[in-house]
């Protein structure tokens, strides 16, 4: 996650004037019941993790350590369900509306979490948390609001 560029934005037909929205809408309503789990990984925190990976690993050090398809998961290594930071999401944004699950609609796997144990190993760990990240986002949302 993480701030969306403006090139990517106006090829989605975003408008960049989020002035339009407000946090205190009437209801949001989420697909699914809001058990599954899911892993959020920070873009700067992903690109942190490729340099470091590409300033400290060779090919040939990848397949000394006998990696299947020498394949490195980044991730940050923990989840969280949809309900959970949904909440999160409330709080940080000041959302004072209700908020409701359609069961009927599908939740999808009910788990998606990376084993990050060759990156610990290695010595890289995540630097953003998923409440800063959120805080960070939402707060470049708003300074942005009337480009």
């Amino acid at each position: 996650f993480g701030r969306i560029p403006d090139e990517i934005r106006a090829a989605l037909g975003l408008t960049p004037d989020i002035s339009q929205l407000t946090p205190r809408s009437p209801q949001v309503v989420l697909w699914g019941s809001g058990s599954p789990r899911r892993e959020f990984l920070h873009v700067d925190d992903l690109a942190g993790a490729c340099l470091f990976l590409m300033e400290n690993l060779s090919a040939s050090d990848l397949l000394a350590r006998d990696l299947p398809n020498s394949i490195v998961n980044i991730g940050c290594g923990k989840d969280i369900t949809i309900k959970e930071l949904a909440l999160l999401i409330k709080e940080i944004v000041g959302f004072e509306g209700e908020m409701s699950f359609d069961a009927t609609k599908p939740d999808g796997t009910s788990q998606k979490l990376l084993d990050i144990s060759t990156m610990k190993a290695l010595g890289w760990s995540p630097k953003i948390s998923l409440r800063n990240g959120i805080k960070q986002t939402y707060k470049e949302c708003l300074d942005n609001a009337n480009l």
